[in-house]
């Protein structure tokens, strides 16, 4: 049986399918419902590009005054000489749709576990939650050589298989050359299976984000849906470990570092400080608000500091077991 402390940090190199199903139950303290007022509250004072299209055309009439001007449609206007306006109904639900980069940049971890471990469940509990609110959920996992997808859709089964999914070892790619160029390709996958309206959890470290093709998807996507960034990262990637020769590897060749060389560790910090920085102004020029998640910090309260009702705030979180039972907390 496994017991599962949820305020406690993710711990593993690999997935844990059991841990992903047994998350089912704290992810009830989360409501991503608020992700309005989550999104307001992240952005930084920044004007959201969404645009709220999580609408439905319904008709087009002719404009009457005080009629949103950015509704006209242009081309009937035009082929009746006079304004016309088309005409929205709002959705009764958003689709979500869970964007997990499962790359090897995310096969890393110095502490409790690896980036692609806590992406995996920061994912669970917002599926978990999403069913729970009754919304359609759809996964898309982004991998060196190829990628897998569902479409949203508010079924169990769904959410059982997206997290069957994210459980599976990704295969490693046969080089490392041209690797950071995946992430446009991930943003372009999102772009053909999100529809316009759509809720879309982009979880990932951002390796590749700067490069020019990257930004233009992410422009793109960014026009038609409401993104929520969640920036995965471990200390080791800020700070480097004290003075010493350490063996280091990307997975396909082997080398020595010294960290005692002098202004290495200074540089390193600031290198690293200066490219999450960069990431997190490229996204509010765009109106997405990041979320930083760290392998040193527990998904759940990650996201009850944002997600969170108003009933979790009386105490700490409840133990779970992947036997359907919680024991709370004293």
């Amino acid at each position: 049986m496994l017991t599962l402390d949820p305020s406690q940090p993710a711990s593993g190199a690999t997935v844990d399918i059991a841990r992903l199903l047994a998350l089912r139950f704290p992810a009830r303290q989360l409501d991503i419902r608020r992700r309005r007022r989550a999104l307001a509250q992240l952005s930084g004072g920044q004007r959201s590009n969404f645009r709220g299209r999580g609408i439905e055309f319904e008709e087009v009439r002719g404009y009457q005054p005080g009629d949103d001007i950015r509704a006209i449609d242009w081309r009937v206007t035009a082929r009746t000489g006079a304004a016309h306006t088309k005409m929205f109904h709002e959705e009764r639900e958003r689709p979500v749709l869970l964007v997990v980069d499962q790359r090897s940049s995310m096969q890393f971890g110095s502490q409790h576990c690896f980036k692609i471990v806590l992406a995996a469940e920061i994912a669970a509990l917002l599926a978990w939650s999403a069913l729970t609110s009754n919304e359609r959920v759809g996964g898309l996992l982004m991998r060196d050589v190829d990628h897998w997808e569902m479409r949203p859709r508010n079924s169990r089964r769904t959410v059982l298989a997206f997290l069957s999914a994210l459980a599976e070892t990704p295969a490693p790619p046969e080089s490392v050359e041209g690797q950071e160029n995946r992430f446009s390709a991930l943003l372009r996958s999102v772009r053909r299976v999100a529809r316009p309206g759509s809720s879309v959890f982009l979880i990932s470290d951002f390796e590749g984000a700067e490069q020019d093709e990257a930004r233009e998807e992410l422009f793109q996507l960014a026009r038609h849906v409401e993104i929520t960034a969640i920036h995965c990262s471990d200390p080791l990637e800020s700070e480097l470990p004290p003075a010493g020769r350490y063996s280091v590897t990307d997975g396909h060749k082997r080398a020595e570092l010294d960290t005692g060389m002098s202004g290495l560790s200074q540089r390193f910090a600031e290198l690293y400080s200066e490219r999450l920085e960069g990431h997190q102004q490229q996204l509010q020029r765009l109106g997405i608000p990041m979320l930083r998640a760290s392998t040193t910090q527990a998904p759940l309260t990650l996201l009850r500091n944002i997600y969170g009702g108003a009933q979790t705030a009386a105490g700490p979180p409840s133990s779970v077991s992947s036997a359907s039972t919680v024991k709370h907390g004293s």
